[in-house]
């Protein structure tokens, strides 16, 4: 994208509008996410303004987080609670957590395609990994590219009002599998962008990322009440592990014996 730092994209006026509009399924990522911690305890990777790791740590889940947005922890310590929550101030591909060895890692909401290389991703697998209690879990969520890009170039309508549009205005480069985003607010105010990069990975490539980290995927499901993973998912909750017991969902297939 012309003129984006990525490593801005999160800086102090996005920060100050982040929680403005929730995607209505954080209590249902919140009550997935306390189900796999239990009693041990969690790290967010880009815990951001702490939208799930409040009302998680809330649960009586001990949690931890990295974010290299000193805006976006800036606004976690403005709420209740933020301030006792344990946050490094770095690189979720690189950086460890503040405590550890946790029984839950987890990055959710589209947050690993934050990450615009391939290379980059597979370290963030592997730093996660590095991370985990021997039972523990790190769990992955991502809309499916296919729904993410209907087409190379869209824009989308988010908002039609009459004090103010948001337009979603996308490009996507399948060579690299980037996709530039920017959302626009137009009102009375003046206008306002939002821009973003993601690099969209299949699930089928996260499950090679996690192989690469030495873990195996668990299960996988449709959405954050264990909805089947079909061919009509919009998104999969994926959860990587060492255990070699696979649910049936996840099980790879046998091979056949040779003729």
């Amino acid at each position: 994208m012309d003129g984006f730092d990525p490593l801005q994209s999160f800086g102090p006026e996005t920060a100050a509008h982040y929680d403005d509009s929730l995607r209505g399924d954080e209590d249902e990522t919140v009550a997935f996410l306390a189900d796999l911690a239990g009693s041990r305890p969690a790290l967010e990777l880009a815990i951001g303004t702490g939208r799930i790791a409040l009302p998680l740590a809330a649960r009586g889940v001990e949690v931890d987080g990295i974010e290299q947005s000193e805006a976006m922890i800036g606004r976690l310590r403005e709420k209740p609670g933020g301030s006792d929550l344990r946050v490094v101030h770095g690189d979720m591909v690189v950086d460890a957590g503040p405590g550890g060895p946790y029984g839950l890692v987890f990055l959710v909401f589209n947050t690993i395609g934050n990450i615009l290389t391939q290379d980059g991703q597979v370290a963030c697998f592997e730093n996660a990994a590095r991370q985990l209690l021997p039972e523990g879990v790190f769990v992955v969520e991502m809309e499916l590219p296919w729904v993410s890009v209907p087409l190379t170039q869209f824009v989308n309508a988010e908002y039609v009002g009459a004090d103010a549009v948001v337009l979603d205005v996308n490009r996507y480069d399948p060579s690299t599998q980037i996709l530039c985003e920017n959302h626009v607010r137009i009102g009375p105010d003046g206008i306002r962008m939002g821009p973003i990069s993601q690099r969209l990975a299949a699930p089928a490539e996260l499950d090679l990322m996690a192989r690469i980290a030495g873990l195996r995927l668990v299960d996988r499901f449709g959405g954050w009440q264990r909805e089947p993973f079909t061919a009509d998912s919009r998104r999969h909750v994926s959860v990587y592990g060492r255990c070699t017991c696979q649910s049936s969902g996840a099980r790879p297939p046998r091979s056949r014996p040779r003729a």
